[in-house]
């Protein structure tokens, strides 16, 4: 799946480099917010990013203005929920790379907000709106895991980091105690409270191997989705993703972190 930018000398001597000595990681919707700085952050870790966006175009884009930075990225396309395209970004991934050291699976929607950004109540949830959370956010991101989980076997220490949120917490959503009791987002909490459950059954799975699976809570950030309340910018926000991405081999696995604290399931 070579970029229309495959004969960039920049982008040629970054996967030259990138085969020889640096960690490849891809992450999920990287174009904006919280994924864009994810890329950021590992690229300046000395790692060699795929920025996946669901169009060429802006994928490129992004991927010019970190190798702007001095950084090291390339631009893929990869709308998640298109069988096509994933399998075309594992067969370009395998055959430059041979391996995928780092999968963040940070790709996801929030569809339950109305035109005047309240929520429905559980009891008039949509199913429509249940069914296109689920899609993207467990469905189609178990498929990219799967799909590409043979080449994260091929790294002598993979890392998989799903994007979760602390509103996925049963724990926290029951407790009358909780900063979120009763902040009910029922599709996109369910959908990553299952995310959640993907994270701990695959990481028993693969408790015998060198790959570490994570579920990350980003905090409260000001992006699109968080809005322009929330207390903490996209630097901030990447900081749980990058660091669970480049867990030592005693690191953790099957968890669910904010920064360094584990969070209630």
């Amino acid at each position: 799946m070579p970029s229309p930018k495959a004969a960039d000398p920049g982008r040629e001597a970054d996967i030259m480099t990138a085969n020889e000595t640096r960690r490849i990681a891809l992450v999920t919707g990287a174009v904006r917010g919280i994924g864009l700085e994810t890329a950021r952050q590992l690229a300046r870790q000395g790692i060699h990013v795929l920025v996946a966006g669901r169009r060429q175009e802006q994928a490129d884009g992004v991927a010019d203005r970190l190798r702007g930075e001095g950084l090291s990225a390339e631009g893929v396309v990869l709308d998640i929920d298109n069988p096509a395209q994933l399998t075309a970004l594992r067969d370009y991934i395998a055959t430059t790379y041979g391996r995928l050291d780092i999968l963040v699976n940070n790709a996801g929607v929030l569809l339950d907000r109305g035109a005047d950004g309240a929520a429905p109540p559980p009891s008039a949830t949509p199913d429509k709106t249940l069914r296109d959370t689920f899609e993207i956010n467990l469905f189609a991101t178990v498929q990219v895991t799967q799909t590409l989980l043979p080449l994260v076997l091929k790294s002598p220490a993979g890392r998989i980091v799903n994007l979760s949120s602390i509103l996925a917490s049963l724990g926290a959503h029951s407790d009358p105690a909780s900063p979120i009791y009763g902040k009910l987002t029922f599709a996109y909490d369910a959908s990553k409270t299952a995310l959640n459950a993907f994270t701990v059954h695959l990481a028993h799975e693969l408790k015998d191997t060198a790959v570490k699976v994570n579920s990350a809570h980003p905090g409260w950030v000001r992006t699109d989705m968080g809005g322009q309340d929330a207390p903490l910018d996209v630097a901030q926000g990447a900081l749980t993703s990058v660091r669970l991405a480049t867990l030592p081999d005693d690191g953790p696995t099957g968890g669910f972190f904010h920064m360094d604290h584990a969070l209630p399931w």
